[in-house]
């Protein structure tokens, strides 16, 4: 079987090159913002619609520190311990997902406290609009070969340039439709129908959770870090159950807290 390969380069102007991964990321905020736009006309953003980019500001930021300071201290500290100056060297790849969610929090945080409004309201639009673009990311990282799956034998095995001579589980491709498409419908469809801020942002967390730890089981782990638990529990697995805690304790916060009412809204 011939090895899956696609030039992560999609165009190169001299020094400056676009890549498909950036390029998909791009194209997640772009429809986030666009998402969020619709979010504010129906009211359910406040301040509203003009407070979009600011927001998709904030997140921006919040994401990359969060995504690029979790692979360093949590997936690969051993190295970056010895290798300082690379630390924020993102085009030599090493971004954490968990550590995005995290992130964005923050950003959201600031975002909500700077306009005024529930954190959780800042929260609920962000995961509500932002879930689909999980499925971009992913598909950055297949076009990119890393992040594959384990050895299979099953049709659907891939031969990754960089996974050796065997066919591998596409996991890319599972996580991509797992955690962004039915994870963004799901959210999408229901958007109107809680009332309590807060609420959305639950389903996300333990949503995402549950959707990538099963995917896990399909997921080679990272080189570094092999499996705990006596080789059955990856480092992903162990932050998703961490962070389907955070579901639970989200949802009995806001069922609670009782800050805002959205039915009022839709």
């Amino acid at each position: 079987m011939k090895p899956f390969y696609i030039d992560p380069v999609l165009v190169s102007l001299g020094p400056l090159q676009v890549r498909w991964y950036g390029l998909m990321y791009v194209v997640g905020f772009v429809v986030g913002s666009q998402l969020l736009k619709k979010l504010g006309k129906e009211g359910i953003l406040a301040p509203g619609p003009e407070k979009v980019d600011s927001l998709v500001s904030h997140i921006l930021i919040g994401m990359f520190f969060g995504a690029r300071l979790a692979y360093v201290f949590i997936y690969n500290w051993d190295y970056y311990s010895q290798h300082i100056s690379e630390l924020f060297a993102v085009w030599q790849g090493g971004l954490s997902f968990h550590g995005a969610i995290a992130g964005m929090a923050v950003g959201a945080l600031v975002f909500a406290r700077k306009n005024g409004i529930p954190f959780l309201q800042a929260s609920d639009c962000c995961v509500t609009a932002g879930a689909q673009g999980i499925f971009f990311g992913r598909m950055g990282n297949f076009i990119n070969g890393e992040l594959f799956g384990r050895v299979t034998d099953a049709p659907v095995g891939i031969v990754f340039k960089n996974g050796g001579p065997f066919a591998r589980h596409p996991s890319q491709l599972y996580e991509a439709f797992g955690e962004g498409v039915i994870l963004f419908i799901i959210l999408w469809s229901v958007r109107k129908k809680f009332s309590h801020y807060g609420v959305l942002t639950a389903i996300f967390l333990g949503g995402y959770a549950i959707a990538r730890y099963v995917i896990e089981f399909f997921r080679e782990a990272d080189s570094q870090l092999g499996y705990y638990f006596g080789g059955t529990t990856t480092m992903g697995q162990i932050l998703c159950l961490v962070q389907l805690l955070f579901a639970v304790g989200v949802y009995i916060y806001a069922t609670k807290k009782r800050d805002s009412l959205k039915m009022s809204l839709a």
